[in-house]
């Protein structure tokens, strides 16, 4: 196995673990007794390269889900997807996928940026039911650099699928992903809208929280803003009526006579 692997390796009394898989992974595995399974699983499924089953595999997919963490550990999970094909295999150590024009952020690149590892899934929702995990460490490319060492990249000429640039990602492990949980998906017809800056064509505010957070702050405004007894925009109250009088036409005008001079003079009052 790869460097990666054996880096990654525990002591369990005296000896070194040197079989795969991390610290937790092997610990888990002897405290709930699945070691046995696991091992098994390691010596059948795990490759440190492609396959070429896995080479044919990548070449059909149409989207894949990558985990990232940056420098601290702190995760992101994002999706990528394209025509089939998007992800170039270079060779049987190296996958690459373009990264399109997006929102900007960069969350995935930026982790990659402190921390190379990376993970891929891309499952066969519709045909075989089958899932693969590429686990490895990752690079970023610029577009122009990559055609430099790879001529004969695809380019691909759809409005918004114009590779800006690339994730190279170096191969060390390659497993099956079962087929006992992944439900069967149907194609429909649909349009993508590649590369659109449109926020409606995005999904504009779906979950809410740009609402969430203009709400938010004029909350926040409203309860640092003074506190006025008495706005100059706020209508004088009219003198209470006792309850035992029936107001009149009379009393009414009366009323409406005096409530501005006696609230003008109540603003002039010292306080």
């Amino acid at each position: 196995m790869p460097d990666e692997q054996t880096s990654r390796s525990i002591t369990l009394g005296n000896e070194p673990d040197h079989r795969p898989g991390s610290a937790g992974e092997r610990l888990l595995q002897c405290a709930y007794d699945t070691d046995e399974r696991a091992n098994r699983f390691y010596a059948e499924q795990l490759q440190d390269r492609l396959l070429p089953s896995m080479i044919e595999f990548i070449g059909r997919m149409e989207m894949a889900f990558v985990a990232s963490a940056d420098g601290d550990g702190e995760c992101d999970a994002s999706l990528r997807t394209g025509p089939a094909g998007f992800i170039q295999v270079l060779d049987d150590r190296h996958v690459a996928y373009p990264e399109y024009r997006g929102n900007g952020v960069h969350a995935s690149l930026g982790n990659i940026l402190e921390n190379p590892h990376i993970g891929l899934l891309m499952v066969d929702f519709e045909r075989d039911l089958i899932g693969l995990h590429v686990n490895g460490s990752a690079r970023i490319v610029e577009d122009a650099t990559l055609r430099e060492e790879h001529p004969s990249l695809p380019v691909d000429e759809a409005r918004g699928r114009r590779a800006q640039r690339w994730v190279v990602v170096e191969v060390a492990e390659a497993y099956i992903h079962c087929r006992k949980h992944i439900p069967r998906m149907a194609r429909v017809p649909a349009q993508r809208d590649w590369g659109t800056d449109d926020p409606a064509r995005k999904g504009g505010d779906y979950f809410g929280a740009k609402r969430q957070r203009t709400t938010e702050r004029a909350a926040a405004a409203a309860e640092q803003a003074p506190d006025l007894a008495e706005p100059d925009w706020v209508l004088p109250s009219l003198p209470p009526v006792p309850a035992q009088q029936q107001p009149t036409a009379a009393s009414v005008a009366r009323a409406l006579r005096d409530a501005p001079r006696d609230w003008l003079a109540r603003r002039r009052a010292p306080r």
